[in-house]
């Protein structure tokens, strides 16, 4: 019985959450007194995938095909689930995001699997039972869920642990899978997030909302984020009317995101934006408006012109 965990490929790069659910994995692991295997698609460094050792990780089932460089839920449900078959796992980890939301509930129905999402601490099992907690009602309350099937599938909240390194060193297995490539649907284009932090790994995010009047008046915003290595978000309102992309959206119907530092920046904060960002470790606010809600929710405010004091700690960061 080992736990089997999903590890996203990132242009050849493995991203801090697919590290984060490694660690997690292996925990559980060593609870069930049992191997963690980690599950790759596409092309990595060798070294990179031995290096999931450090994690947790004691093997690595890579899968390189060509017919799974684009994304398609249905055909990468196909390859999980064969590694569950060759693993034995009675217990699938994923790092919560697109490939849990599309995979995971493929993987529960195949399985009569119970899929707990967002999981924000490692499972109960003391009496015998198998309890998990996430988040529920937009991040306002916790919730533990009871998993009663054979199977059972998590998917952890990104920025949530901090892993434990090792020294060790995981072995790397080829898995060759026949038939992949047999889904219902076919990619026609794909259009690629370049920012270099992406949003929901970024450990700062700096975010702005209709304050900022305009799409123009984003350069002091991308000149900050360069400044602090941190990724751009962006409120609903802003998305919609086309300043920013929709890949940038943080909210109850966008991303959710859990940095150490989220700046709102021209942001009121209504509820459905606090929704994405309430698990946000330290929140800085900068609006002109005193009774603006965002100020309920921040630990840091600012009442101030964004176009004042946004191009002021810009200067003060120049000079740390």
């Amino acid at each position: 019985m080992a736990v089997l965990v999903y590890v996203d490929n990132s242009d050849g790069n493995i991203p801090n959450s697919s590290l984060e659910s490694v660690y997690y994995a292996s925990k559980v692991a060593e609870t069930n007194q049992t191997e963690t295997i980690a599950l790759t698609i596409g092309n990595i460094d060798n070294s990179t995938l031995e290096g999931l050792g450090n994690y947790g990780a004691s093997k690595v089932y890579n899968v390189n095909n060509e017919s799974l460089n684009d994304f398609d839920s249905e055909t990468y449900t196909n390859v999980v689930d064969s590694a569950v078959s060759k693993s034995g796992a009675e217990i699938i980890i994923f790092p919560h995001g697109y490939i849990s939301k599309s995979v995971g509930p493929r993987l529960s129905a195949r399985h009569k699997a119970g899929f707990v999402v967002a999981a924000i601490a490692l499972p109960k099992t003391d009496d015998g039972s198998f309890v998990v907690k996430r988040t529920v009602y937009s991040g306002k309350a916790f919730a533990d869920f009871s998993i009663t099937s054979d199977k059972k599938i998590i998917a952890v909240q990104p920025n949530t642990f901090s892993p434990e390194t090792t020294t060790n060193t995981a072995s790397v297995e080829t898995l060759a899978i026949d038939n992949v490539a047999d889904g219902k649907t076919k990619v026609l284009e794909i259009n690629k997030v370049t920012d270099k932090v992406p949003l929901t790994e970024a450990s700062i995010v700096v975010s702005g909302g209709r304050g900022l009047k305009g799409a123009e008046n984003w350069g002091m915003l991308e000149e900050m984020a360069d400044l602090l290595n941190a990724a751009t978000a962006c409120s609903k309102p802003v998305a919609d009317v086309g300043w920013r992309p929709h890949s940038e959206h943080v909210g109850q119907t966008g991303l959710t995101v859990r940095p150490n530092l989220y700046i709102a920046i021209g942001i009121s904060g209504a509820i459905q934006h606090l929704a994405g960002v309430n698990g946000s470790k330290v929140i800085v606010a900068i609006n002109t408006d005193a009774e603006a809600p965002i100020f309920k929710a921040a630990d840091y405010g600012i009442i101030g012109d964004a176009f004042e004091v946004v191009p002021k700690l810009n200067a003060a960061i120049k000079n740390m």
